[in-house]
Formats: structure tokens, sequence, C-alpha cells
């Protein structure tokens, strides 16, 4: 150890030295840091405005409660789907809630289809409470199904949710609230991870919903710059819906429909709030195999809606200037660039630098990402939990969680070739091929 130090010493002397090396030091620089940190520092500023604003806010008693329609997706759930509708069923807003589950493949998937008529014969439901069972008897994908819901439904509110997720039951209430003002034409729900006891990665990412998606989405609100609503969990005003014609084919629906929103922003002078106490509990990966399939998918997606499908929403006219920073930093860079540059300063590091200076930066680098999440992690516990006891368990995650987020920014590369090249966004198990391949190609 001692002989290590000494060598960090030595090669310290050397860079500030007075006849250092700099230019060694600034090619060797992590300038990616120069977008993170800031980037983080945002989200945590954004956070204590939204504590200290909804800390000192005057509750207020609303009287809008309008017909909510909750559209299920199932497909391969079975039992799962009952815990589903009964949190649905179960909630405490006084307005009238139409439970929608609408089973793709209901010919081949009997099991999920046995559970919802079970639910919906053996459980007593109060007057406001409706189910309505759909029965799409050959699978059609999730697009389709969502759409399904979404013509049949007769709530003003759409509330569009997995067949595998559950609810607090103050759910309704606080995502609806939010719709009263006529600029909001779609709400992001929270979500948690419920399995993360089953296994190492289900924890991982528990910390990963809570620090890189539930703090996130709360920072970035605070400015209208929410990135994305939740597939498995959002809520829409459905006229709107309607008017720009729902759900669309391909993949990452949820992305998809949220660029699209955005694209009227600047026009009607849109907001897309976050509302971090709806809380959705789902299930995540609980194998290292299951977790990189799902990233595969995932971060190739990512490319194929930003670079393909939504180049024209990468537009100031349509989404405003400040959404339009947002989209170059957070949807280019960030997603599709900064992976990249990461792969290659690592590479060069590796071959360029000297042992003791290659362990110094990897030190350096490890210990600024930890010192983020920390400080993400601790605003977490202090200002937005409410289950402080539960997050708590997750806190010896969190010096693993940087070298985490590392192999995913690697992992990235691999996804956003698979879809360069292969075009993987066609072999998405969130439709059939012959849905996809019928759809425009872009």
């Amino acid at each position: 150890m001692q002989a290590l130090l000494d060598h960090w010493n030595a090669w310290l002397g050397e860079i500030y030295g007075p006849n250092g090396h700099w230019r060694l030091f600034l090619m060797v620089f992590p300038y990616f840091l120069l977008f993170e940190v800031p980037m983080n520092l945002l989200v945590l500023l954004g956070t204590l405005r939204w504590f200290t604003r909804t800390r000192s806010a005057v509750p207020l008693h609303s009287t809008y409660q309008p017909r909510v329609s909750c559209v299920i997706t199932c497909y391969g759930e079975g039992e799962a789907v009952g815990l589903t509708l009964r949190t649905l069923a179960e909630q405490t807003y006084p307005g009238t809630i139409e439970i929608i589950p609408v089973v793709d493949g209901a010919a081949a998937n009997q099991a999920t289809t046995a559970a919802v008529r079970r639910f919906k014969q053996n459980t007593r439901l109060p007057a406001n409470r409706l189910v309505r069972p759909i029965a799409k008897w050959q699978r059609g994908g999730r697009v389709s199904t969502l759409n399904a819901g979404l013509a049949l439904s007769t709530g003003e509110i759409i509330i569009n949710v997995d067949g595998d997720t559950s609810f607090d039951n103050d759910m309704v209430v606080r995502m609806v609230r939010h719709f009263a003002d006529p600029k909001v034409p779609a709400v992001a729900g929270s979500l948690r991870v419920r399995n993360a006891r089953q296994s190492l990665v289900a924890r991982v990412q528990a910390l990963e919903y809570l620090l890189s998606i539930h703090m996130a989405k709360i920072g970035l609100s605070e400015f209208n710059l929410v990135n994305n609503v939740s597939g498995a969990f959002g809520a829409f005003r459905k006229s709107f819906l309607q008017h720009i014609g729902g759900w669309d084919t391909h993949t990452a629906e949820d992305l998809d429909l949220t660029l699209r929103i955005k694209s009227y922003f600047r026009q009607y002078g849109l907001r897309v709030p976050f509302e971090p106490q709806a809380i959705g509990h789902t299930d995540a990966p609980h194998t290292l195999l299951g977790f990189l399939q799902q990233r595969l998918r995932w971060d190739g997606d990512l490319f194929f809606v930003y670079m393909r499908k939504h180049r024209h929403a990468f537009n100031p006219k349509l989404v405003g200037w400040r959404n339009f920073f947002m989209l170059l930093l957070s949807g280019l860079f960030f997603q599709l660039v900064l992976p990249y540059i990461i792969l290659g300063y690592s590479l060069v590091a590796l071959f360029v630098l000297p042992f003791s200076a290659f362990v110094f930066y990897g030190l350096l680098i490890y210990c600024l990402y930890f010192a983020l999440c920390a400080l993400l992690y601790l605003g977490l516990i202090v200002m937005v939990s409410e289950r402080q006891r539960e997050d708590l368990r997750l806190l010896w995650i969190l010096p693993i969680y940087p070298l985490a987020m590392y192999g995913l920014r690697l992992w990235s590369t691999v996804a956003i070739l698979n879809e360069t090249l292969r075009r993987g966004h066609e072999e998405s198990s969130m439709a059939p091929w012959w849905v996809l391949k019928r759809a425009t190609r872009f």
C-alpha cells in the first residue's frame, strides 16, 4: 500500500510540479463529469424546491372528482393480476373508478383470463367501482391493448398500468388532482421495486428506481422537464390522448407518447408534472441475464425513438427552449453519446496511463460518483421517502451502486449497436412480429 502511495505522489508531482505535464492531465481528465455533476445538482435543487413548496403549501380540498378509467395491460401475469385489481378497487378516491383489465392473447393466456374472471365474479365492490374486462383473443401487443382500453373507456382521465403492478390506496387521488389544471395533459407516477429482497440484482434496481428515476423526476418536474411518463404507470387526459391518436405502434410506447405530448408544449403552454406520492409497486428482473435483456431493449429503444422516429421533436418551436436543451442533454448526450465516451475514456486510460495513474483516476471518479449518489440518497431519506425504514435497508448497496451504473453504461453501447445494426426494436416482446412488420418503418 505504501508503495502505491509513493507511486501516486511521484506521478502527481510530475503533473502539478514546476515542470508538470499538463498535456497528459488534460488528455485524461474525465470531461463528462462537467455535464454529470451539474445535472445531479440541478436534480437536488429541484428536489429541495419541491420539498419546501410542499411543506409550506396550504392543504386544499378539491371538488374536482372526474370519472377515472384504469386500463390494465394483461398478458402473462396469471394470479398476480388479482393484486393489481384489488389495489385499484380499494382506492380512497371518492369518485367513480372504471377498472378495465385488457387480456392480450386471451385464447392462449387462460391463467390470466381466469384470474380476471374470478375477481369480477367473487369480489363485492361499491357502486362507484366498476370492473369491465376485455378479452382480446388474438394477441396484438401492448399498444393495441392500450388503444382497446382507450376506445372502450368512459372516464375523463385514463390511468394506464401494468398487470403486475400494485398501488398505494391514495394513488388515484394524488394523480387526478393535477388534472384540475387544463394545461396538464399527463401526469407521471412513481414506481418502486417490490421484489427488492429477491436478489442483489433486484436490490440494485430498487436503488436505481429511487435515485435515477424517482429523485430525477422530482427535481426535473419543478422546471417542467419530466423526461418520460412510465408505460407501467401514467395518467392522461382522455380528450388529449384522442387528439394525438392514442398510443402508436412500435416499441418504447411510453417515451414515444411522451415526446408526442411534448411536441404540443409550446403551442398550448402545457406541463407534465410528476407525482412522487402516487406510488406503484412493480417486479424488476431478479437475475443478471433478465436484467441485461431488459436493458438491451430499453436502451436500444431510446436510439430508435430519438434518432429514427422522433428526430423532429428536437425543435424548440415545438417543445420550447428548456425542453429542447434538456432533450439534447438527457436524450442525446446522456443516453446515446455518453456511454461511448465513457467506454473510450476507459480504454484510453487503461492503455495510456501508468498503472498508478489509472488506479488514481479510477478511485477519483468512483469517489465523485459515490459522493453524488450519497447526496441524492441523503436527499431521498430526508426530504422525499415515505418509507424511510424500507429505503434505509438499501444503504449497504450504495457503495456498489456507482460500479453497477458504470457497467450499465458500458452495456448501453451494446444495446445501441444492436439497434443501429440489427434494428433490435423489431424483435421486441412488446408486440408480435407481424404487428411490427406491418407498421411504418422508420
